[in-house]
C-alpha cells in the first residue's frame, strides 16, 4: 500500500564540512571513514554529524556571521547558526581540527590539552558552549562558505537534511581520527577519491560523490572558495535525490535530471 508524502520519516538537521588545504598540487580535501554499522557505516564522506541540543547555547561563540545573516543564508526562520556550530563541533571531535579562534584572533593550537579536551566534547562529558567559554574560544563561523543542502530520499527508514559547508583548513593544524565512529581520515584531491571509488577501493554515498565531481573541476583553494561565496550569494536550492529502479537496480535522480518526478509524482511504497 503506498504510503502519503506526510508519512515518511522527518529528515534529522544535519551539517558537515568541506575542509581544504593545499600542498602544491591544487586543493586537498579531508576525507573521513565511517566505521562499519554506522550511517553511511565503511564509506568515506566529510567529516559532519547531526545537530545538537547544546548547538543553540554556543551561537553566542560564533564570530563573524549574525544570527539574521544565517537565517537568511540557510532559508530558515531561526537557529541557522547552529549548523555552524554543529560543522565546527563534528570536525573537532570526529578530527581534532578546529575552526576557532582565540581574543587576539589567531586560530586555536592543536596542543595536548585541547586534544584531551576534544575527547571530553566528544563524548558529551564537557559540553560544547562550556568548553568555548573556558578556552576564551569563538567559532570561525566566517570561515565557513555554505554550498549546498542535501536531503535524503522520502522513502528512506533513516533522513537527515544535511548543510554542506566549505572552509580552509588552518595551517598548522591536522587530522586524526577518533578512533570511535571513525577508522580513518585522510588528504586527498576530489579527483583522487572519484578515481579510488571508480577502481573499488574506496565507497561513497551520492551526495559525496555528486559533491567531489564539482569540486574537481577547480584547481586552487580561492577560486574553489570564491565558487562557494558565489552560490550561498546567489541562493542554495535543496537537492532531494529520488530514486528510480531500472531492472531491480535503483539509478538516483537529482532535481534538474529529466527524469526527475514533480513532487505530486512521487509515492512512497
Amino acid at each position: 500500500m503506498a504510503q502519503t508524502r506526510s508519512q515518511s520519516i522527518p529528515a534529522r538537521p544535519s551539517a558537515t564540512i568541506v575542509l581544504l588545504r593545499d600542498f602544491g598540487r591544487g586543493p586537498e580535501l579531508l576525507m573521513v571513514r565511517r566505521r562499519a554499522g554506522d550511517a553511511f557505516g565503511d564509506n568515506h564522506a566529510f567529516p559532519g554529524g547531526v545537530l545538537d541540543a547544546d548547538e543553540s547555547s554556543a551561537r553566542a561563540f560564533c564570530r563573524g556571521v549574525t544570527a539574521d545573516e544565517a537565517d537568511a543564508m540557510l532559508r530558515v526562520a531561526e537557529g541557522g547558526l547552529d549548523f555552524y556550530s554543529a560543522a565546527i563541533r563534528e570536525l573537532f571531535e570526529e578530527t581534532g581540527m578546529l575552526l576557532a579562534r582565540n581574543r587576539d584572533g589567531d586560530w586555536a593550537t592543536d596542543s595536548p590539552g585541547l586534544q584531551e579536551l576534544r575527547e571530553k566534547v566528544d563524548q558529551t562529558t564537557l559540553a560544547w558552549p562550556v568548553f568555548l567559554g573556558e578556552q576564551e574560544l569563538l567559532m570561525a563561523c566566517d570561515a565557513l562558505h555554505y554550498f549546498a543542502h542535501w536531503e535524503t530520499p522520502l522513502d528512506r527508514p533513516k533522513r537527515w537534511s544535511t548543510r554542506f559547508f566549505i572552509a580552509e583548513a588552518p595551517s598548522a593544524q591536522d587530522a586524526s581520527h577518533d578512533g570511535s565512529e571513525l577508522t580513518d581520515v585522510r588528504w586527498m584531491t576530489a579527483a583522487e577519491a572519484l578515481s579510488s571509488a571508480r577502481e573499488g577501493d574506496m565507497k561513497l554515498p551520492f551526495p559525496t560523490i555528486k559533491t567531489l565531481a564539482m569540486l574537481a573541476e577547480f584547481n586552487t583553494v580561492d577560486s574553489l572558495l570564491d565558487w562557494a561565496r558565489t552560490r550561498a550569494r546567489d541562493g542554495v536550492d535543496r537537492i532531494r535525490p529520488v530514486a528510480l529502479l531500472e531492472d531491480g537496480v535503483a539509478r538516483f535522480v537529482i532535481p534538474g535530471d529529466p527524469d526527475y518526478p514533480n513532487d505530486d509524482d512521487i509515492v512512497l511504497n
